[in-house]
């Protein structure tokens, strides 16, 4: 399979609300992983173009579908969903797929696991408490975790320009 649509990106308004600017930026950097996949075939997807890392595109796409489960439904939430992709005897599985992986499968996840995260979020305040705790025993804010998620991404898209560059020569935003 071929991703041929290019996501649609757009950074937030200059003067947008705090609940809004995090909203933004969080959606933004999404598109800049689903741009980063764009127009590459699954086994392009799956191909680890800087070794010695074995890290792909297809893998951060499903490790993000892990971390929007893991932040928004089981710690905000209060869910305990089932892991997507790791086990117990591949811990790292979310960056494993295997050869009959699909990026149609991983992107459908991804984006129905955004789909709950915004669920999750949605009437919340930025102060509003998660369900979840930290290891100390401490609850989260929304706000914590919008701006984690945001940095998530950030650096996990800076690892998308390496391999996706490494497996077209493809660079820019």
């Amino acid at each position: 399979m071929t991703t041929t649509e290019m996501p649609e990106r757009q950074e937030p308004a200059l003067d947008a609300d705090e609940l809004s600017m995090l909203v933004g930026w969080l959606d933004y950097h999404r598109e800049t992983l689903a741009a980063k996949c764009s127009g590459l075939t699954d086994d392009q997807l799956r191909t680890a173009s800087m070794p010695p890392s074995s890290l792909t595109l297809m893998g951060l796409v499903r490790h993000m579908a892990e971390v929007e489960q893991h932040w928004f439904g089981n710690v905000f939430g209060g869910e305990q969903g089932a892991p997507l992709y790791f086990t117990d005897e591949d811990p790292d599985g979310d960056f494993h797929p295997g050869p009959d992986a699909t990026y149609e499968e991983a992107l459908a996840t991804w984006r129905g696991e955004i789909a709950k995260a915004r669920a999750h979020a949605e009437g919340h305040a930025l102060d509003d408490l998660s369900t979840g705790t930290s290891r100390g025993g401490q609850h989260f804010n929304l706000r914590w975790i919008y701006t984690h998620m945001i940095e998530e991404y950030a650096r996990h898209n800076g690892h998308a320009d390496l391999l996706r560059e490494g497996v077209d020569g493809s660079t820019g935003d």
